[in-house]
């Protein structure tokens, strides 16, 4: 048979006083004495009361429920932010409320409206990491809003995003260790956040070795396996010497891996590659022949909903870019042994 639960009457029972005088002695409220504080407090122990987490914010004037709007939920960079957040705000006792905005902003636009109307404590964003600012959807709402895996377009906003700068830059400094000096870059177009932040990060650690990211050793498209392939194609007919290619993101990566193997050049011997994004690690795959760096999306949505949980208790809100370093995972691409 099940145990019966025990209530704040049951408490005030054995503590002799009313279910009032528990009720705020519990919450850290009212004046009662010291003694009577006691006695209430080897009650609730005796009886091993465990307080009802939603009456305990109803009483507060909470909902004890959170809305998490996503730009892209069934993403594959998406899906480890949203668990990171979800978790994390469960262990705040917070329910969660999940939509997703199918990349579509008339969707998005009527979900916010649905959102203001349910009387929710807060409001996290999830972007599809596209390098593409979010529409702020903060002026208005009812409870404070963060933003996470995109920036948005309003600095007052608390946007919290992978560091792609630390990336380019952690890149660029394993392939210089390993004795690369003649570096490429194939990436996708300046006016994307995230391709732009992580040449900002090569040029930098290479700027630190008094060398320089030569204009004809970088190549701009998007972030396909077609335009890896592509660019790794026009690089060779360059005639351009290089050594190594730091790739925006995995899916060029294996592309440029491919297409410099069918050319007879050997990956790592004559030329290093790195990508970005741990593709294989998201994937479960986890296959090490890929020097990359991973951007820790799970641990970046956690960090998102625990400052959101921290506000909804009172703390301050915290504006502009939070950014999150990731990880370099070294793989057999850039291998000198």
């Amino acid at each position: 048979m099940a145990r019966k639960a025990i209530s704040l009457r049951d408490v005030a029972a054995v503590a002799g006083v009313s279910v009032s005088t528990v009720s705020k002695v519990l919450r850290g409220q009212g004046k009662a004495s010291d003694a009577t504080r006691q006695r209430i407090f080897e009650a609730a122990e005796r009886l091993d009361f465990q307080p009802n987490a939603l009456g305990q914010f109803l009483v507060q004037g909470r909902s004890a429920t959170v809305g998490v709007l996503t730009m892209n939920a069934p993403g594959a960079f998406t899906m480890p932010v949203l668990t990171g957040a979800t978790t994390t705000l469960g262990t705040r006792d917070l329910s969660v409320l999940v939509t997703d905005s199918h990349l579509d902003r008339t969707v998005l636009a009527a979900t916010v409206r649905k959102l203001r109307a349910r009387s929710i404590d807060g409001l996290l964003v999830v972007g599809d990491g596209s390098g593409s600012e979010i529409r702020s959807v903060t002026a208005g709402f009812p409870a404070p809003v963060v933003y996470v895996y995109g920036i948005s377009d309003d600095a007052a906003d608390a946007s919290f995003v992978h560091d792609g700068y630390a990336a380019g830059q952690r890149a660029g400094e394993h392939l210089l260790a390993s004795g690369r000096r003649r570096i490429a870059h194939i990436t996708a177009s300046a006016d994307d956040h995230s391709a732009r932040d992580r040449a900002d990060g090569l040029g930098a650690a290479l700027a630190a070795a008094g060398l320089e990211l030569a204009p004809g050793l970088v190549l701009r498209g998007d972030w396909s396996r077609g335009w890896g392939r592509a660019a790794a194609e026009r690089l060779l007919a360059s005639g351009e010497a290089f050594d190594a290619v730091c790739c925006g993101n995995d899916t060029i990566a294996h592309a440029v891996i491919a297409t410099l193997s069918e050319a007879g050049i050997r990956v790592p011997v004559d030329v290093a590659i790195t990508g970005m994004d741990n593709l294989s690690g998201l994937t479960g795959q986890d296959d090490q022949s890929l020097t990359t760096i991973d951007f820790r999306l799970s641990d970046l949505g956690a960090r998102a909903a625990a400052h959101l949980a921290d506000v909804i208790e009172g703390q301050a809100y915290e504006p502009g870019l939070h950014r999150l370093a990731g990880d370099l995972v070294a793989g057999d691409s850039t291998a000198t042994g």
